[in-house]
């Protein structure tokens, strides 16, 4: 009886589990469609889902304890701690506490007649911040858990290049087409391609992260032969090019052409330029790397940026580049201002989202504009979480991309030295990004992030699949 019993329940649980990672691929293929997830709606969607999906996956471990997570204790640490800093945020505390703690917030907080004192000045939006980095959290225990061999990777990655693929083919026809508004939300077309978000720099940094997932994808079909003769270097030429590869391949050339049709400036920059740094990182500490590998690079750089962009108005871009100055940037002003804010706020933060309400205080310069983010995500959560949160997630990032960079030097499987290329190419390019502009403020480019910061850990820990045998070697944390 109590065989029939488990039985029974681990067919239960292999469903559950199969079911569960469906709906994670569902949740990513939606995410970008309702304006980037940008809306209270459509943010407390992915909320409900992501949290239904951390309740399967608890179950889903339940008689393990979730043993499995051990190996990643650190960066689940480093979360929780910035969890933690942010909870305290909105905590209704003592006026004398605040008042040691923060003592700008407990002045403010005074000369506004409040009587009960919180850490943040924005006691609302820094509880919604807060859900969606809960929501951030469990999506990364949610891949952990769901995620468990080389098949549901692959399938991951190839669900990120179809979203972003999409995206690409639905921002092109739109701006094509010359409509006046868009199908989705019946928002008004400009000349630049933002597909279904809203700001054009968060389209491009979502094409960038799905781009890094393709190329991720041609790195893992590449061949290992090393040598041989010219005809051996023509077929690895058309079969690195064409072959069963066209169809990624034609992708990642949609997403290109709709990356510059965005005319976003840093969008392009963080694209060519994490492409080209890490293409490079993979030829220089990439053992008995193929031939197929150097000539992936070369032409994505070739055919990417001399071809295709040229068709399509990279040129655009760089006038734009090259006409910026300091000067007319009112975005540098923005963080000029906001740096007595990092000042006054610097161990607990102003609260989460509540820089569009705490800024125009400290606004001196003559800025025409209203800006509700820093246009530095660096600067703005530094303001907003405090230094030492701030530091807590940098250190969680830094982490994730050594973790990618040891995972393509010493893991054999192309699977995974493909995927950390993606990884290693996604977190440098949102780096680049995060510099002049607020990628992470997009609920779905965050969640795609938090995606690649998860298949950063995990490829160090998957199994080796060798034929019919399942070898359990794993690579030490």
């Amino acid at each position: 009886m109590q065989a029939l019993y488990d039985a029974s329940r681990d067919r239960l649980n292999s469903k559950l589990h199969n079911y569960a990672f469906y709906v994670l691929l569902g949740l990513l293929i939606w995410l970008p469609i309702p304006l980037g997830s940008n809306r209270p709606w459509a943010w407390g969607l992915m909320e409900l889902v992501i949290f239904s999906l951390s309740l399967a996956s608890a179950y889903i471990r339940k008689d393990q304890a979730w043993m499995g997570l051990r190996a990643y204790r650190l960066p689940i640490a480093l979360w929780l701690g910035f969890l933690v800093l942010a909870t305290i945020q909105v905590i209704p505390l003592p006026a004398q506490v605040v008042a040691f703690l923060s003592p700008v917030s407990y002045e403010t907080q005074w000369g506004f007649g409040v009587t009960q004192f919180h850490l943040s000045l924005d006691v609302g939006q820094s509880q919604i911040n807060l859900l969606k980095a809960m929501s951030y959290f469990c999506l990364l225990i949610v891949v952990l858990v769901l995620v468990n061999n080389e098949k549901r990777l692959r399938l991951l990655l190839l669900t990120l290049l179809t979203s972003g693929a999409a995206q690409a083919l639905y921002g092109t026809v739109e701006i094509l087409s010359g409509t006046d508004n868009s199908l989705l939300f019946a928002l008004p077309v400009s000349e630049v391609a933002t597909g279904s978000f809203v700001y054009k720099n968060h389209y491009a940094n979502f094409l960038m992260l799905c781009l890094s997932a393709g190329i991720g994808l041609m790195v893992t079909t590449l061949q290992s032969n090393q040598g041989g003769t010219r005809r051996d270097l023509m077929r690895s030429i058309l079969s690195t090019l064409l072959g069963s590869k066209a169809l990624i391949r034609i992708s990642l050339a949609i997403m290109v052409i709709a990356l510059v049709m965005s005319r976003s400036r840093m969008g392009n920059t963080a694209f060519f330029a994490s492409m080209t740094i890490i293409g490079i990182l993979a030829l220089v500490i990439i053992k008995n790397r193929s031939r197929s590998l150097s000539i992936l690079i070369v032409s994505m750089i070739v055919i990417d940026v001399f071809i295709v962009s040229a068709w399509f108005g990279l040129d655009k871009v760089q006038e734009r580049l090259q006409a910026t100055s300091l000067a007319q940037e009112g975005r540098d002003e923005v963080v000029i201002d906001s740096l007595p804010m990092l000042q006054d706020f610097p161990l607990f933060g102003t609260g989460g989202g509540s820089f569009y309400s705490s800024f125009p205080s400290y606004k001196v310069a003559n800025i025409q504009s209203f800006y509700d983010h820093a246009h530095n995500d660096y600067l703005q959560m530094s303001i907003e979480y405090g230094i030492p949160a701030t530091l807590l997630l940098a250190i969680l990032v830094i982490w994730c991309f050594s973790k990618s960079v040891r995972a393509m030097r010493k893991r054999r499987p192309s699977i995974f030295k493909g995927t950390a290329f993606a990884c290693c190419m996604a977190m440098l390019g949102m780096a680049i990004h995060m510099t002049v502009d607020f990628p992470l403020q997009a609920p779905a480019n965050a969640c795609y992030f938090v995606v690649f910061l998860a298949l950063s850990l995990l490829i160090n820990q998957l199994k080796i699949t060798t034929g019919k045998k399942r070898r359990s070697k794993k690579v030490a944390i």
